[in-house]
């Protein structure tokens, strides 16, 4: 199996469509360049991020292969998996591991959910082993899915009893279970914080990594904070955490993370489309009132955008 770890900031990638709402595949290597210009490390597609929910298992593939000819081997790209059917899940993993990605992670069903620890764990060992020489990241996602098991529980029987496990991707809010987990799964796993808006908490912890939206158009904002934590600057380490709060804000306000997030992305000069239905394009005048919002906190210059 890879040697693969997931650590530093990892981006969950947007997935770029065109006027008609079809995969813009041509878009995926500028959005690459400019996901390195922003410091992050790597990046999941097909995640929530990435709109998986409303795409084909065809685009997903499609998609994965794209990156997979954009990104080279220093660059890290982890493969979402996830969805409701698991042979549809297996079919995902089978080809991420045909196009040598670096990992793969996957959410649970949110229609028919698994009502115990116990079969949480074999759905997802039934997705691994469809991989059997790629990394398997689980994608903890409680308010997206309606899963919500200790994760310091699964971990210490997923390192047990799937093979390829290496690691969780922890996208809630309970502190406590993510501190446990870290201590759980210890120097050989990796525990990647999901919170964007306050990583520096998850850093406290002790969280190595961490997977998002907002490092798309705002990792140089994140770097410079965990720089500073680093080094041992609390004070600016915490001043870099607020004005990344302060950006959330806006992006609350207008539309919200696939939103508000593709919508910064185009004013970035990275031209992600606008997202598929259900979810409302930032538009008109609500995108000048978001840009104008970003002005105010001085956000691209911040963000290291011309």
């Amino acid at each position: 199996m890879k040697d693969t770890r997931l650590t530093g900031l990892i981006a969950a990638a947007f997935t770029p469509f065109d006027a008609d709402l079809r995969l813009r595949l041509e878009m995926v290597p500028k959005i690459a360049s400019h996901l390195k210009k922003q410091g992050v490390s790597g990046t999941l597609i097909g995640g929530t991020t990435g709109e998986w929910a409303s795409m084909t298992l065809d685009e997903r593939r499609r998609l994965a292969v794209a990156w997979r000819s954009a990104v080279g081997k220093e660059f890290k790209m982890a493969v979402h998996v996830g969805h409701n059917c698991l042979d549809d899940c297996r079919d995902l993993a089978r080809h991420a591991e045909s196009i040598e990605a670096d990992a793969i992670a996957a959410l649970m069903p949110s229609f028919f959910r698994p009502g115990s620890m116990d079969a949480l764990l074999e759905f997802c060992r039934g997705i691994a082993s469809a991989a059997p020489n790629t990394p398997f990241y689980y994608y903890h996602i409680p308010e997206m899915t309606g899963v919500d098991f200790s994760m310091y529980e699964f971990v210490t029987q997923a390192i047990r009893s799937i093979p390829t496990f290496r690691g969780i991707k922890f996208t809630f809010y309970n502190l406590m279970d993510f501190s446990l987990t870290l201590n759980a799964a210890g120097e050989q796993y990796d525990v990647l914080f999901g919170r964007d808006e306050f990583l520096l908490a998850g850093l406290a912890m002790g969280a190595s990594g961490a997977i998002g939206s907002t490092y798309n158009y705002a990792g140089n904002l994140y770097g410079r904070m965990m720089a500073a934590y680093a080094a041992g600057d609390s004070k600016e380490a915490l001043a870099e955490q607020i004005r990344v709060q302060k950006m959330v804000i806006p992006l609350v306000k207008h539309g919200g993370g696939v939103a508000a997030g593709k919508a910064i992305m185009g004013l970035e000069g990275v031209n992600c489309g606008h997202p598929r239905p259900p979810l409302k394009p930032v538009t008109g005048g609500k995108l000048a009132t978001l840009k104008a919002d970003l002005d105010a906190l001085d956000f691209f210059t911040q963000a290291g955008i011309a």
